[in-house]
């Protein structure tokens, strides 16, 4: 269902009570999801006014950061960063010591690792329990059990909390190290700028010869699912491995290839920056003993190593 949909929201008092603070679009969505999965739900924000849609459809507005804190055993931060969630919180502390104690906090907000490993150590001062959190999607995709939603930290928190963080998105619980949720969040970004500007620069170079992007993608998303998804799952066992078999193609073999590529864009007009960057890349594997092993050895040129004897 929709979330949209719903002219009101259920309030079963046997699911776990939610504070939701800041209401942001990421926020309201969360709020939004929560309410409609039964969820008591109350919820905080500097302007108030932005509360007025989830009010209406059965939230607790909040008058003050106490009362949102004391209003639920589950607490989620979705402010715009590390400094605004603890303009929120710091005072409450200040003026409620103990205030936080036993409670949890899944914290959503965007950052670093280190900030992660910090805001861990600041809870645990508190006694607040602490899960760092990762969204992998936008506002509408919030409520999609096939969305990801990446957790990291107590293992306590996601245990207790897992079924409220399931209406969400599917939780997956990366392990203790509390930085890790937001080491892969930056990870998967990366993947996805560098995946979405290859396919831009294919639908240009495609775009070219009069073809629209509506008829190339569904090819293009094809190929990804079947054809790269598994060069993926067989690199990433060379990886760790650290052997990188030649037996599909060799980084020698794509160095020949994307000159095809850069040739075909250079005569189209197409801007070549991106495919140059890979070519270069590509060299650079071969020039430092890989030339003959598969793409994933490029990985050893990106941590900075070369093989023994290579260059001499």
């Amino acid at each position: 269902m929709n979330a949209e949909n719903s002219t009101s929201a259920p309030q079963n008092t046997e699911k776990t009570p939610v504070t939701v603070i800041g209401l942001g679009n990421m926020g309201a969505a969360l709020a939004a999801t929560l309410l409609e999965a039964g969820h008591p739900t109350t919820v905080w924000n500097r302007s108030p006014a932005k509360a007025a849609p989830l009010t209406a459809r059965g939230a607790r507005l909040a008058a003050t950061p106490e009362e949102a804190v004391a209003a639920s055993p589950l607490i989620v931060a979705c402010v715009l960063d590390d400094t605004a969630l603890h303009a929120v919180l710091d005072p409450v502390v200040e003026a409620h010591p103990g205030s936080l104690t036993g409670k949890s906090l899944v914290n959503v907000v965007s950052g670093s690792p280190e900030q992660a490993a910090d805001a861990a150590k600041w809870a645990a001062s508190l006694g607040l329990g602490y899960l760092d959190g990762a969204i992998m999607t936008t506002p509408p995709g919030v409520g999609n059990p096939e969305m990801m939603f990446l957790y990291s930290g107590s293992a306590e928190v996601f245990e207790t909390h897992r079924p409220t963080l399931a209406a969400l998105g599917d939780p997956l619980y990366l392990g203790e190290e509390t930085g890790r949720a937001s080491l892969y969040d930056a990870a998967l970004l990366g993947l996805m700028w560098s995946t979405f500007t290859g396919w831009l620069h294919g639908t240009a170079l495609v775009g070219a010869e009069a073809t629209r992007a509506t008829d190339f993608t569904p090819v293009a998303v094809r190929w990804l699912r079947h054809a790269v998804a598994g060069f993926l799952e067989t690199y990433a066992a060379q990886v760790d491995a650290g052997h990188y078999p030649g037996d599909d193609a060799t980084v020698d073999v794509q160095i020949a290839a994307i000159g095809h590529l850069i040739h075909a864009a250079d005569d189209r007009g197409i801007d070549n920056a991106l495919p140059r960057l890979l070519k270069a890349t590509m060299e650079r594997t071969s020039a430092a003993g890989y030339g003959s092993d598969s793409y994933a050895s490029v990985i050893e040129v990106l941590r900075g190593q070369q093989r023994e004897g290579a260059g001499a």
